[in-house]
């Protein structure tokens, strides 16, 4: 063997080149974070920017450049921290040689997240110490104990994570509601912590559900609010549909509260998704006051229904829209103006008619022959019609209790369900069964697939017939809503109507057929018909 000369080393790895250079003072930046923005932190959180100030200012081998800040942020991702991403930015540009931070947790609680910027920062020749952990990059040790640290850290962030999720489980089993005050329209945060109702706020929610049950869609009511000044709930000048729609569905509006209607899916990413069976939920009633009246909340529920089931035109102003059928061809009725568009309007008129009666946007005409109708007109039949029904209230509210308890019965319906879900819990371990031994034991994979693919067929059977179910039980449930408020308004009705109500209109009313010989064949909720 030949003789072997060491030739020394005269550079690290990954020590900046400037660390070697004679004279030459290291770019030294801190980081500081605290976890939340509460009112107790902010003295730890000016704290550490005092300290490392003056820790990076006192070492005659170190130039201070900054101290990057994160406060009340949450450390489980580095995505949102603005003061971290902006220190790692400038490290890269080359404007940073050290990052000394508190400790590996403070750095980051995702063990990736962690070894990723430290690898990053490496091979750019920036190092970073934590000084709790003591732990330099740079040194031959320090990524095993970074790897280590982080690991630790994270796993102290999923147990914070589940510690949260089971507090909140247990408030929302307790039946004690939260809302988030700073976006929810109409209530505030109580001085014993529950909502209380904020009036000025109420007003427009009660105005919300009142231009609905007036036939206004969603879009038409965002219109509306937008062009009177009425700001959002974002405090924001123009409403959105989606905002719109959220708090007409919005059940805490009648005093009721459903709890944990969304779940977190990971706790490093924080990602959320609504809650579809995978967690328990709690349906509080009366949990705190109420802003719209159960009757009326559920009344718009019914009508938002209803007009999903047959697709409300986008353009509906009135409580009559959707509602007027043309006896002759079965369209539906729609507003029309006769009469002068000049200042003078003696002459203008506004009525009802079949929508295809003439011949519109290309479509041909129809020439139905049933009659137009005023507004007046529609009003005074339905008040004959209803005092007329109302006569006899009894006999009718008997005769819809009995409808409901024939009609909408879910116990056979529950029954089959829990049965197929049964069914799909065994197919499911039985194919899971044979998925493992294929793995563990040589098997004829022919008669596998046969055997694993009827498991899953039957479990493929099972699950489309629970959606079908599933399905009907929302119809059953849905027509024993409706039946209620019917009840509801009859047991209310204990004297004559004399003037026309659009919110009895509203819950009451499905249909109303316009005969040929001007006749009005009222349609009720409850499936009766009466003549006016």
């Amino acid at each position: 063997m030949g003789n072997i000369r060491v030739i020394p080393a005269k550079t690290q790895l990954h020590a900046s080149a400037q660390v070697t250079t004679p004279g030459y003072k290291r770019r030294v930046a801190g980081y500081a974070r605290v976890s939340t923005d509460k009112e107790e932190q902010e003295n730890s959180f000016e704290a550490q920017v005092k300290y490392y100030t003056e820790y990076i200012q006192s070492r005659p081998d170190w130039s201070f450049v900054s101290v990057y800040t994160d406060e009340g942020i949450s450390a489980t991702s580095t995505k949102n921290r603005d003061g971290f991403n902006q220190m790692v930015r400038d490290a890269l540009d080359g404007k940073l040689d050290l990052i000394v931070t508190k400790s590996v947790s403070r750095f980051a609680r995702n063990t990736v997240d962690s070894l990723q910027t430290v690898r990053t920062l490496k091979e750019k020749g920036v190092e970073i110490y934590f000084e709790k952990e003591q732990i330099w990059t740079f040194d031959g040790k320090g990524e095993l104990l970074i790897t280590i640290m982080s690991s630790l850290a994270q796993e102290e962030s999923r147990s914070i994570s589940e510690n949260v999720t089971w507090g909140q489980r247990r408030r929302f089993a307790d039946g004690k509601v939260t809302m988030a005050y700073g976006q929810f329209l109409g209530y505030d945060k109580g001085e014993d912590g529950t909502p209380a109702i904020n009036e000025d706020e109420a007003q427009i929610v009660r105005l919300i559900f009142k231009l609905c049950i007036e036939g206004k869609t969603p879009s038409a009511i965002a219109k509306y609010l937008t062009s009177h000044g009425i700001p959002s709930p974002a405090g924001k000048e123009t409403w959105q549909v989606a905002t719109v729609r959220s708090i007409l569905v919005q059940e805490k509006y009648k005093g009721h509260a459903l709890l944990q209607k969304t779940l977190t899916v990971d706790f490093l990413s924080k990602k959320t998704k609504v809650n579809e069976g995978e967690a328990p939920q709690y349906y509080v009633t009366d949990s705190h006051p109420a802003i719209i009246s159960p009757d009326e909340f559920d009344a718009v529920q019914a009508e938002l229904e209803r007009r999903n089931s047959i697709g409300r035109p986008l353009s509906c102003k009135s409580p009559f829209a959707t509602h007027l059928v043309c006896g002759a061809c079965g369209g539906w009725y729609g507003k029309k103006v006769w009469g002068s568009y000049k200042e003078d309007k003696t002459y203008r008129r506004e009525i009802w008619q079949c929508n295809d009666k003439y011949s519109r946007l290309g479509k041909p005409a129809k020439g139905c022959k049933t009659p137009s109708l005023t507004e007046d007109e529609i009003k005074l039949r339905f008040l004959a019609v209803w005092n007329g029904m109302t006569e006899n209230c009894e006999h009718l509210i008997a005769d819809c209790r009995a409808a409901k308890e024939l009609l909408c019965d879910c116990k056979a319906i529950n029954s089959e369900i829990a049965e197929l879900e049964r069914e799909v819990e065994v197919t499911t371990e039985l194919s899971r069964k044979a998925i493992f031994e294929n793995a563990r034991t040589a098997q004829n994979q022919n008669e596998f697939n046969q055997r694993n693919n009827g498991y899953l067929e039957r479990q493929r059977v099972a699950t489309e017939r629970i959606a079908t179910l599933e399905a009907e039980r929302k119809a059953k449930r849905h027509k024993a809503r409706i039946l209620e408020n019917f009840i509801k308004n009859l047991e209310a009705s204990e004297s004559a109507l004399t003037e026309f109500d659009e919110t009895l209109w509203a819950t009451t009313i499905d249909r109303v057929i316009v005969g040929l010989d001007g006749t009005l064949t009222f349609r009720f909720l409850d499936g009766s018909e009466y003549v006016g």
